[in-house]
């Protein structure tokens, strides 16, 4: 039996491609409050599991890092975010809302597939207050708009700590 520690090599973190904040300070300022704008009226919990989930969709590593860190620093659970990516065969973690509201972020995100079905925006209506609903749809288009911010310009996950920007 070895005492020794083993030294695990973990990969080079990459650099990121542009610190676009920097050079478009702007833009950035203007995303900072449309996302404040954004997220008044929204349940925290709900606002966060679709700030993750529209990142798992877009394999953005570091609004991924940020978000997860978020929730779990609001009190959600290690379990509701860990099955996040596999929600509609773990719906029992969620609530119907939640679930209307996951469905409704993933076929906003996914544009590709087509246009947001009837049947998923009225689920989503048939949860949501009018107001609440826009709240919501605006929510999912600002964190995809972080989301390709972040994947284009490589922005490194894990220096991320809840509380300070």
């Amino acid at each position: 039996m070895s005492t020794a520690q083993e030294t695990v090599e973990y990969a080079t973190e990459h650099a990121p491609r542009l610190a676009w904040a920097e050079h478009a300070p702007e833009v950035y300022k203007a995303m900072i409050r449309l996302d404040a704008a954004a997220r008044r009226g929204l349940d925290p919990t709900l606002y966060e599991l679709v700030k993750i989930r529209a990142s798992q969709l877009n394999r953005c590593a570091f609004c991924l890092d940020m978000h997860t860190k978020d929730a779990l620093a609001a009190g959600e659970s290690v379990e509701r975010i860990v099955q996040l990516s596999a929600w509609e065969e773990s719906r029992h973690f969620y609530t119907e809302k939640e679930l209307a509201a996951l469905e409704l972020t993933e076929a906003v995100t996914v544009l590709t597939d087509g246009f947001v079905p009837d049947e998923v925006y009225e689920r989503a209506a048939g949860h949501f207050e009018e107001a609440e609903l826009a709240q919501l749809i605006a929510a999912i288009a600002v964190i995809n708009t972080w989301n390709r911010f972040g994947v284009t310009t490589r922005m490194a996950p894990g220096h991320y700590r809840p509380g300070h920007q």
